[in-house]
């Protein structure tokens, strides 16, 4: 199977570009528009169509996973016309091309279509209230491949982390070396995710052969914590010296409302696959061991 994975620079890219070099049976074709000359990531800018048409078919795909998107939740706000284009439009023009050459599309999309205003475990079916420019053009880029016509499964996924990229736990690491006290909400709840468990569910889909069960489907990790918990578990777990202080999301005034509560239930993605999805402490200390 010839399989193009967008996005690859990216936190799930990565990981999934690190899972992928022990694969012999698929052939990967990673892209991105932060490609370098000399690298193995093939330059590809997701919002033109003809390129994605044009390179698909060179490289006959079968398949494209789609890890691409505009995550700088805060600055969308300002940034709204490149974050509709990046996070509503491409995931339409993939999943367009998609249904030209009968191939599968897998787009990870987030919790944060909900809004976060459900205090139990988010279920697929729950209606969405995005709040803010991220989310909803997440759910705008939803919909788009829903109504493309092509064959697609969705994953909402949150709280990513991993050794690559920005992200809470590189962020963490860095300030409790560096800092005698740091202060971290706690009045917002969720799942931490971390993104090498994510593209190892991503492979096995691919590897087992599960790509027909189109839907939208939800995976973190398992259990529950708020922001200052995850931070604890990061310092402990890296041995910095920086004490933790709880606050409120109040003490950091934004443009964007968070969700106070983002914990996805993962019962339709476990009976669906047959998988068990790792606990989120389990995960961190992991990805600690292994990644850095």
């Amino acid at each position: 199977m010839n399989i193009l994975v967008t996005g690859a620079c990216g936190q799930l890219g990565t990981s999934i570009r690190k899972l992928a070099e022990r694969q012999k049976t698929n052939r990967f074709i990673f892209t991105d528009v932060a490609s370098r000359p000399g690298s193995d990531i093939v330059y590809l800018d997701i919002t033109n169509q003809d390129a994605v048409r044009l390179l698909c078919g060179s490289e006959k795909v079968d398949l494209i996973v789609n890890c691409a998107g505009y995550t700088n939740v805060e600055k969308a706000e300002e940034d709204m016309a490149l974050c509709k284009l990046l996070n509503a439009d491409a995931p339409g023009i993939l999943a367009a091309v998609a249904a030209e050459r009968g191939a599968t599309l897998i787009h990870i999309s987030t919790d944060y279509v909900f809004g976060g205003d459900i205090p139990i475990p988010l279920k697929e079916s729950f209606p969405t209230q995005p709040a803010g420019v991220y989310a909803a053009t997440k759910l705008q880029g939803e919909k788009a491949v829903q109504d493309s016509g092509c064959k697609y499964l969705i994953i909402r996924s949150a709280w990513l982390y991993s050794a690559y990229g920005k992200n809470f736990l590189k962020t963490m690491r860095q300030l409790t070396a560096e800092r005698q006290e740091v202060k971290v909400v706690y009045d917002q709840v969720g799942s931490p995710t971390w993104a090498g468990d994510l593209a190892a569910f991503i492979l096995h889909i691919i590897n087992t052969r599960q790509l027909g069960k189109t839907g939208i489907y939800h995976y973190s990790n398992e259990g529950v914590c708020s922001w200052y918990d995850f931070a604890c578990a990061i310092r402990d777990l890296s041995g910095t010296p920086g004490r933790i202080v709880p606050c409120y999301s109040r003490d950091f005034p934004s443009k964007v409302h968070r969700p106070a509560y983002s914990v996805l239930d993962k019962g339709k993605v476990k009976e669906t696959f047959g998988i068990r999805v790792p606990h989120w402490y389990a995960s961190l200390k992991k990805c600690l061991e292994e990644d850095f």
